[in-house]
């Protein structure tokens, strides 16, 4: 297996940290080729022995081939995706709470550098996410569906981006349009719930990296499958495994999770 060189975005952030950390523990596979940060903060990136900056097009210059890996923010990944599809960089992308719009244009920039995009970097809820629909199926339309989402207290969208993947794959199960069923939060008279409606729900506290819970209510009894994330690690070894696998992709389509796991 060859070492992979990465340039990490927000490299002094929660998630970039990590990232740097777990790529410079594991030199057999990775190489911090480059690191970059806001300007006015890239003093403190002097001792990673790599490009720094805070110009991605001005490190990738002198990054040739190297995976981008983006966990900033949704402005800022469209633009990283636009930089590195000029360059042929390939990119990772974990950043949350895109509008359709700026999907859309990862999606277009895909069509120039392999571009792999998960709202949730897990592995495990990933796969968890692959048998959602045959339990959605096997218990039928009399199960109401529900999702709750847990989060730190920085976190700064809601419902998060996982919950949204979440609802979206049960009402894909069912054979409806997310947006059509979906009831983010209740508040006042609002009428008794329609076996329709998938509701999702966020709470938000402390330093919990994040907690997901799908919930099927039906006659007499309920189903709770819930997903913990312990620590940022699991969010950025999820990202590392997709490094070598997106490097080896050609562009065309934005990937996705499911598409390495298959």
């Amino acid at each position: 297996m060859s070492v992979c060189d990465v340039v990490i975005m927000g490299a002094l952030g929660r998630m970039g940290a990590t990232l740097v950390r777990l790529v410079q523990a594991d030199p057999a596979s990775f190489r911090l080729a480059g690191a970059l940060e806001r300007k006015g903060c890239t003093a403190d990136l002097a001792n990673l022995n790599c490009e720094v900056g805070d110009d991605l097009a001005t490190v990738l210059a002198k990054c040739p081939g190297a995976v981008v890996i983006d966990f900033t923010a949704p402005e800022n990944s469209v633009n990283v995706a636009k930089v590195a599809a000029a360059s042929g960089n390939p990119v990772v992308i974990g950043t949350t709470g895109l509008t359709p719009e700026q999907l859309a244009s990862l999606a277009e920039s895909a069509t120039k550098t392999p571009i792999f995009f998960a709202p949730n970097m897990s592995v495990g809820l990933n796969v968890l996410l692959s048998v959602l629909p045959d339990l959605v199926r096997k218990l039928g339309p009399a199960y109401n569906l529900e999702v709750m989402e847990i989060h730190h207290n920085k976190k700064v969208d809601a419902p998060s981006g996982t919950a949204i993947k979440l609802g979206q794959c049960l009402a894909e199960a069912r054979g409806a349009a997310y947006d059509t069923v979906k009831r983010h939060t209740r508040d006042g008279i609002i009428g008794a719930r329609t076996s329709e409606e998938i509701g999702v729900a966020s709470l938000r506290g402390g330093d919990v990296v994040g907690d997901h819970t799908v919930y099927f209510f039906g006659p007499g009894e309920r189903i709770e499958v819930k997903h913990q994330v312990h620590t940022r690690d699991t969010l950025a070894q999820g990202a590392l495994r997709a490094v070598p696998w997106i490097a080896a992709q050609k562009p065309g389509r934005l990937y996705a999770m499911a598409d390495m796991l298959a």
